[in-house]
């Protein structure tokens, strides 16, 4: 059997992936990598191949795609209950819009580079998350490994992943539904308890790091730690639209604690519920809506990182 399992996505970074996955593949080879290729073809089926693809004896998968590709990967490691989940090492080549989680441990856009740090192979145990919601009315589970949006973050995802699914974006696109969407969203009253310790308030937008990065490199859990065994909490209350507009600077360069209408926590449990239904989005992905439940799985997930990072 091959050593990896090399998920791709074709789809991912508006098509880029089927683009250039000629190239992606032919540097794999050339670098010796000894792999099996599968590709997804609808929305949860990376869950579905690597579940079946550890059965099959796989424990090193590399994600090709975006933090969608990701979160999917992981959660198909999370769903199999033959190996545990830090037994199984992952990786990325990333081809996304957003390419956040990289950030986190700068890894490289650069295809070659990033497979040189594959090829070195050097792991750490980073967190992941696991929230509770609704879907359709029914109760759902999702696992996630950098950031989670709530309320205005849940409503801008829906809106640049419509985008994406009718094949139109480019690094620009979250900032563009970011801005449009101010007109139409309005904050709710929200009551959000942490560790048991409870805040209650109209707020406008909720961010729950690992990482730190969200929304193509807005760093939103600035001081995040993806190994603490802890949530970041961004908690950005109720504020005029101006204020918005010009607090996105702060988004971008990690000033954003210090906003006045800014608050932030940390803890390992997180419940969330609205007098109106939150959005929310993980890992960029699109997933449903309040009442939310958070936990953290402390040094769960084995990834390959940059060893200079």
């Amino acid at each position: 059997m091959r050593e990896w399992l090399v998920v791709v996505n074709p789809n991912a970074g508006i098509g880029k992936v089927s683009r250039d996955w000629g190239r992606i593949s032919h540097l794999l080879d050339n670098y010796g990598f000894e792999y099996q290729a599968v590709f997804t073809e609808r929305p949860a089926h990376a869950i579905e191949l690597v579940v079946e693809n550890i059965k099959k004896g796989f424990r090193k998968i590399i994600a090709v795609g975006g933090d969608g590709t990701m979160n999917e990967a992981v959660n198909g490691i999370f769903s199999q209950d033959i190996m545990p989940s830090t037994e199984i090492s992952i990786g990325m080549i990333s081809v996304g819009t957003g390419n956040d989680w990289i950030r986190t441990y700068n890894i490289p856009m650069d295809y070659e580079k990033s497979i040189e740090i594959l090829r070195e192979g050097h792991t750490m145990l980073q967190d992941a998350g696991t929230v509770r919601f609704y879907n359709s009315d029914l109760p759902n589970q999702r696992y996630f490994v950098n950031m989670a949006g709530l309320g205005f973050d849940g409503l801008v995802a829906q809106k640049t992943n419509a985008d994406k699914y009718r094949g139109r974006g480019n690094p620009l696109l979250y900032l563009k539904h970011l801005i449009g969407s101010l007109y139409s969203y309005k904050s709710c009253n929200t009551t959000v308890r942490i560790d048991g310790h409870s805040y209650s308030g109209k707020i406008f937008s909720i961010g729950i790091g690992i990482g730190k990065y969200n929304g193509g490199g807005m760093k939103q859990a600035p001081d995040a730690r993806p190994d603490d065994g802890l949530f970041d909490l961004t908690l950005i209350k109720d504020m005029k639209k101006l204020s918005v507009l010009t607090g996105v600077r702060r988004l971008y360069n990690g000033t954003i604690k210090k906003h006045k209408r800014v608050e932030t926590f940390v803890g390992k449990r997180i419940i969330i519920d609205c007098d109106t239904p939150l959005l929310l989005e993980a890992d960029g992905e699109s997933l449903g809506n309040s009442p939310f439940e958070f936990d953290i799985i402390p040094q769960s997930v084995r990834i390959i990182v940059n060893k200079n990072k």
